[in-house]
C-alpha cells in the first residue's frame, strides 16, 4: 500500500472529540509509509480548515493532506461553471469557499445559471421556493454530497446534505445532474490526484458503506469499514458491498497493515 483515504466524521472524530485510538491509527498508517489524505463529505469546510482542526486535535496535518465535498464542489464549479451565476442552498462555510474561488453567487431566481444544494441548518420553505423559481429543465442542478445523515457528538444522527438535496429535488421535480462528494468519480479523481497514487495501492477507511467504501470498491481499493460512525454489523448483510476489513475503530488499522504485509 502507498496511500490511504481516511474519512473524518464518524471515523477520526465524532463532533469535536477524537474517536479513541484514532490518532494512533493515523500514526500507524504514516509509520508504515502510507501517504494519508483525509476526505470528509462535510462540505462546510475546506482542506485548510480541516487540517487546522485535525492538528488542534493532536493529529498534525498539512492543508494538502485534507479535502472535502466542499473542495470537490468548488473545483467542479471552477472547471464547468466558472462564469455562471450560482444559486447556493447551503451553509455560510460553503458560501465562503465559493466566494474565495471568485465564483459568482446570486439569490435572484431570474439570474441563476446553476443550482447547488447542500447542508444548511437554516434550510426551509424559502429555500425551496427560490430554487423552484430559479429552475427550469435546462438549469444544471448539483449536490455537494449524498450523506442523508451524519453522526453528532452525542451519538445521535442529524439530517445531512442528502436530505436537503432530496427536498430540493422533490421541489423542482428532478434529481441532481451530479453529486460531487464521495463516492462520485469526481471525488475519486480529486483524491487520487492529491495522493499521486494508483487506486489498487490505496486503502480507503470510513464508516459508510454507500459513500466511503463504495468509492473505494468501485476503484479497486482495499476497503476498511469502522464501526464508530453510522454503520453497524446489521447493515453489512443488507449491502451489496462487502468490506475487505471491518474494525471496531481506526485504532485497529495495524491489523490490516499486518494482514496486507503478510499477503505481500
Amino acid at each position: 500500500m502507498d496511500a490511504a483515504i481516511v474519512d473524518l466524521d464518524g471515523t477520526v472524530y465524532r463532533g469535536g472529540t477524537l474517536v479513541p485510538g484514532a490518532a494512533d491509527g493515523i500514526e500507524a498508517l504514516r509509520a508504515a509509509g502510507l501517504d494519508v489524505l483525509f476526505f470528509s463529505n462535510n462540505p462546510t469546510r475546506d482542506g485548510v480548515a480541516y487540517a487546522e482542526r485535525l492538528t488542534d486535535l493532536g493529529i498534525p496535518t498539512e492543508p494538502e493532506e485534507a479535502c472535502s465535498a466542499g473542495v470537490a464542489t468548488t473545483e467542479y464549479l471552477r472547471e464547468h461553471h466558472a462564469d455562471d451565476a450560482v444559486l447556493l442552498v447551503g451553509d455560510p462555510g460553503l458560501r465562503e469557499q465559493l466566494e474565495r474561488a471568485d465564483l459568482l453567487l446570486t439569490d435572484e431566481p431570474d439570474e441563476v445559471d446553476v443550482i447547488v444544494a447542500s447542508w444548511t441548518a437554516t434550510f426551509g420553505y424559502d429555500d425551496m421556493l427560490t430554487a423552484l423559481d430559479a429552475a427550469d429543465e435546462d438549469t444544471p442542478f448539483l449536490g455537494t454530497d449524498p450523506d442523508r445523515t451524519f453522526p453528532t457528538g452525542n451519538g445521535t444522527l442529524a439530517p445531512g446534505s442528502g436530505a436537503v438535496i432530496g427536498a430540493v429535488a422533490a421541489t423542482i421535480g428532478r434529481e441532481p445532474d451530479a453529486v460531487l462528494g464521495k463516492p462520485s468519480e469526481f471525488a475519486l479523481a480529486l483524491a487520487l490526484s492529491r495522493l499521486g497514487a494508483e487506486p489498487e495501492s490505496c486503502l480507503v477507511v470510513g464508516d459508510r458503506l454507500d459513500t466511503d467504501l463504495a468509492m473505494g470498491e468501485r476503484a479497486g481499493m482495499t476497503t476498511v469499514l469502522v464501526r464508530t460512525g453510522v454503520t453497524d454489523d446489521a447493515d453489512i448483510p443488507k449491502s451489496r458491498l462487502e468490506p475487505d476489513y471491518v474494525l471496531d475503530s481506526l485504532g485497529e488499522i495495524g491489523r490490516v497493515l499486518e494482514a496486507l504485509g503478510s499477503r505481500g
